[in-house]
């Protein structure tokens, strides 16, 4: 993606079912499980490169052990940062003490991060917000070892608000207004009520209070829990959980927004946000790594046992489609050929753009995450080329040449590797004239891959604000004098912000609402975009249920068409020679690419949460008022 945005998170959980004398054994280390979940956090690398968190957990510790580690970064490399800290501790030990380096019991005793239960985190620091104190996980400390609570996530919560006061009518001081703070607080509260209830019964029953302490770990109802804590939650969201006895869980939410995988064995759970994830560093088949259902939550006991429980009432599955664009490893053989489907079903517009004049048009890709829908987009290009070619052959005849056979099957669409992404540049220069000028080296291109009057065809994953494209991309790609810049972005026209956990929190970031902007003053009916303020403003108090998205009439007057057009012209550099076209995926063939992931607010407004629509309205509320803030 040519526009730098922050999204998304990673989480990955593992519990080693085996006593850790057998990895030992088998393996040839008891650090098996913090070298897997090494290997899961660089896996999911892309999904954040801001702040990186591990939290582990050892079962069956005596009392006055330590059984609970935690390390955070937010360095540069966060998840290098947090391993190399890890593994000068293990080292350490091991230098100082080799009576542990054959003896697991001594090492588990003794070396912090080893054991059977671990967590991982990887983050981008949206917001602003980038302090080691909002990297997670999250720790909830008490000295009942049930009533410790370490807290993972990839989520937003919209209700933010509302949650928290909750909390303080039930008596609770949070330390801040944050969602992650804020759904701990509300998991550890009914934590906290289960274990007290459990005590009271199991005291009864005739046991001591030393006695009771493997009867709660064993009764306690870690569904009921998380039934009652996310009773009210409104967002997108994975959430993993680790419990100082032993047990952890992942939740999903329950339209599928956030992405959660899993797979068991005889010897080990692996949760994670990324399928191919799990796929590569535990050498799985594709078939074998299952998606936790929206809705539901697996839960890994404290003796081993998994099983997998309906939290909360699934809805219309609205699984992010923003995913299978972008964010998620390409490596996912759905996601894959997901992408290679967008390509191709961008083909007849391109094939428009350009009247059909494949011998003078060269194709290529926005390095590096567009390459895939590329590839879709040029299979499509050979096949239509082919089809031409049979008919050409078979209307030519047994009377057809070696020459003009020759002739025919030479035409193939034109590749080209046109543009080179350099390494970062850094935009030191505070002077807006020379950083911009700055900004134009980001790119580089191939000098001679283009001749002149071509038409140049470069396809991206999607165009949210378009400012790299603008100051960077169109004005050196005229350098190679094509006739015509056709950008094609294989996502639909983003017109609304998202608030489940990517950072697109202000509508007039978007180059699609700038557009429709543009249009609206352009035909004199800018007194619209007024009553949409207004008719914001009335819903600023109804129930979240009643909140109707009004920012949709914003778009209505016009047709994708005329708003990519307008795009086109924003876009346009000054001074550029080369007419530029812009191209979007239509809402329909995003759904007939990625039929699972059908949750497309960012292009349609349908938000699959009501607070999705308080947050729309308010975002509209803020540039109608020149607030420059997010909605949520």
């Amino acid at each position: 993606m040519s526009d730098a945005i922050k999204h998304e998170c990673g989480i990955s959980l593992i519990r080693l079912l085996k006593p850790l004398e057998y990895y030992k054994e088998k393996y040839g280390t008891a650090f098996y499980g913090v070298n897997k979940m090494y290997l899961m956090m660089e896996k999911q690398h892309n999904r954040g490169q801001d702040g990186a968190g591990f939290a582990s957990i050892k079962l069956d510790m005596d009392p006055g052990e330590r059984y609970m580690s935690r390390v955070r970064s937010a360095q540069q490399q966060p998840i290098q940062d947090i391993f190399a800290q890890i593994n000068d501790r293990i080292n350490t030990s091991l230098t100082q003490h080799p009576e542990y380096v054959d003896d697991v019991a001594l090492q588990k005793k003794n070396i912090p991060y080893i054991g059977e239960l671990l967590m991982g985190h990887v983050r981008y620091g949206t917001f602003g917000k980038n302090s080691i104190e909002s990297v997670h996980p999250f720790l909830r400390q008490n000295n009942w070892m049930h009533r410790n609570l370490i807290v993972a996530g990839n989520f937003n919560l919209t209700n933010v608000d509302e949650l928290f006061n909750n909390l303080i009518t039930l008596g609770q001081h949070p330390k801040e207004m944050a969602d992650t703070v804020t759904v701990m607080e509300k998991i550890g509260h009914f934590l906290d009520d289960a274990v007290a209830k459990l005590y009271k019964q199991i005291k009864k029953e005739g046991f001591n209070k030393r006695e009771a302490s493997p009867l709660i770990a064993e009764r306690l109802n870690v569904a009921k829990i998380l039934t009652k804590a996310s009773k009210n939650w409104d967002g997108g969201y994975t959430m993993a959980g680790l419990l100082g006895h032993g047990d952890a869980f992942v939740v999903r939410d329950p339209a599928g927004i956030r992405p959660a995988y899993y797979y068991k064995d005889d010897e080990f759970v692996v949760v994670a946000s990324e399928r191919p994830a799990i796929q590569t560093v535990f050498n799985v088949k594709y078939d074998d790594v299952k998606e936790l259902d929206p809705g539901h939550a697996i839960i890994i006991k404290k003796k081993g046992t998994v099983h997998l429980e309906e939290i909360l009432e699934p809805t219309e599955r609205k699984a992010c489609s923003f995913e299978r664009i972008y964010f998620s490893r390409g490596s996912d053989k759905e996601i894959y050929q997901e992408r290679k489907m967008l390509g191709k079903l961008l083909f007849p517009k391109i094939l428009k753009a350009i009247n059909d004049d494949l011998a003078n048009t060269v194709f290529s890709y926005i390095p590096n995450t567009a390459e895939t829908s590329f590839f879709g987009m040029v299979k499509e290009a050979q096949n239509y080329l082919n089809a031409k070619k049979e008919e050409q052959i078979l209307a030519l005849g047994p009377k057809i040449t070696g020459e003009e056979l020759h002739r025919i099957l030479e035409v193939r669409p034109r590749i080209e590797k046109v543009a080179i992404k350099d390494a970062k540049l850094r935009t030191f220069i505070t002077q807006d004239s020379s950083r911009d000028d700055l900004v134009t080296h980001v790119y580089d291109i191939s000098y001679g891959s283009v001749e002149e009057n071509d038409n140049l065809v470069i396809i991206d994953d999607s165009i949210v604000r378009g400012t790299t494209l603008k100051k960077s991309i169109l004005k050196i790609l005229d350098r190679l004098s094509p006739k015509k810049i056709i950008v094609v972005s294989s996502a639909p026209q983003i017109r609304y912000p998202d608030c489940y956990g990517i950072d697109m929190a202000k509508l007039e970031d978007f180059v699609a609402f700038k557009a429709a902007q543009a249009l609206h003053i352009e035909n004199g009916t800018t007194d619209k975009i007024k009553a949409i303020y207004e008719k914001c403003l009335t819903q600023t108090n109804s129930k979240d249920k009643e909140v109707v998205n009004h920012v949709k009439e914003f778009y209505e007057p016009f047709t994708p068409e005329q708003i990519s057009k307008k795009i086109a012209q924003i876009l346009s550099p000054e001074g550029i020679n080369a007419e530029v076209d812009i191209i979007y995926q239509s809402i329909e063939s995003l759904h007939q690419a990625c039929p699972k992931n059908l949750g497309d607010w960012y292009f349609t407004g349908d938000y699959p949460t009501p607070g999705g629509n308080r947050v729309v309205n308010r975002a509209f509320i803020n540039f109608y008022e020149g607030k420059n803030e997010r909605a949520y």
